[in-house]
């Protein structure tokens, strides 16, 4: 039997710097970021809000992606009905208000357990494709990251990525090309709820977690590099940053970030502030109360984050 195949998973809020990482990422040998995994059924048939993968083409016409889709879908069935089935089963069973029933019940009904079947079969087709011994996914829907321990031959890694809510609401506040806008308060209501749910998922599996924030990214983005490898057993002589530049290559993410189109040498600015400039003090102070208590509990403080070291740790619920 073939060992299995390790998926890195970064789960927390949207706007968290998971898309930078995880292109990061996919310089090292043998790594593959697939971007946000859960949408490319929804995108690919032109029901989300971009249908390009990472290299620029639509996602029906990249030479990775275009050959993954018919994975799993049953003979006779168009690429839009099976589209939309897998979509129903995702919006039924693996919402992130469905994390908790997931890590406590598994595989309890033939709708998840066809999900889980169809998501095994689509990181070893990926794997196959791309010669990948890591998948990098970022989708950051807790559910999908909590049924990942159920999947037929995937060893699964976490990666609990968490951001300033104040930082987060700055860029949620205007919209970005495909991106759409959203306020303070509805940004930092999901910020709570996904990150609850993140913590779920890494309490349950403590040995292959990892709790981080975006500041230590960006503080030392080597060192914290050098710890994402050494969680899922990886060679740190594979990392791709020197000087806090790293040289990005065509990528093929599903969504994602806008900036993940960006190739060649990329500088990882040191400080994640621009929030202090340009936030106003009601958005500042809706996003630091509605974040409360996790706030104080992840570190950050008024009016910015306390410095913290870069390290593998398991968050067990501080």
């Amino acid at each position: 039997m073939s060992d299995p195949l390790t998926v890195l998973c970064i789960t927390g809020w949207c706007r968290n710097g998971s898309t930078i990482i995880g292109n990061v990422l996919n310089e090292v040998p043998g790594f593959f970021h697939v971007g946000e995994l859960h949408f490319l059924w929804k995108n690919a048939t032109g029901r989300g809000v971009n249908d390009r993968c990472g290299c620029g083409e639509p996602l029906t016409g990249c030479p990775i992606w275009s050959t993954v889709l018919p994975i799993g879908r049953p003979e006779g069935t168009s690429p839009n009905a099976h589209a939309t089935a897998v979509i129903r089963r995702q919006w039924s069973r693996v919402r992130t208000r469905h994390t908790w029933r997931v890590l406590r019940r598994g595989l309890y009904d033939d709708e998840i357990r066809a999900h889980a079947d169809l998501m095994g079969r689509v990181y070893h087709g990926v794997a196959e494709r791309t010669g990948a011994r890591v998948i990098v996914d970022t989708t950051k829907i807790p559910g999908e990251a909590a049924l990942l321990a159920h999947l037929p031959g995937i060893r699964p890694y976490y990666v609990h990525l968490v951001r300033d809510p104040r930082a987060v609401a700055h860029s949620w506040r205007e919209p970005k090309q495909y991106v759409y806008a959203m306020s303070a308060a509805r940004s930092t209501g999901y910020w709570h709820g996904f990150n609850l749910a993140s913590a779920a998922i890494t309490r349950r599996h403590p040995q292959r977690s990892m709790f981080l924030r975006y500041e230590q990214f960006t503080a030392d983005p080597a060192g914290t590099v050098d710890a994402l490898l050494r969680l899922c057993a990886a060679d740190p002589a594979g990392n791709p940053v020197r000087d806090r530049t790293v040289h990005l290559h065509t990528n093929h993410t599903v969504t994602g970030n806008p900036d993940r189109f960006r190739t060649g040498p990329t500088l990882i600015r040191d400080s994640d502030d621009g929030w202090r400039r340009t936030l106003s003090p009601g958005r500042r102070w809706a996003a630091t109360a509605l974040a409360w208590p996790l706030f104080g509990r992840y570190g950050y403080r008024s009016p910015g984050p306390a410095p913290a070291a870069v390290g593998s740790t398991s968050d067990n619920g501080r």
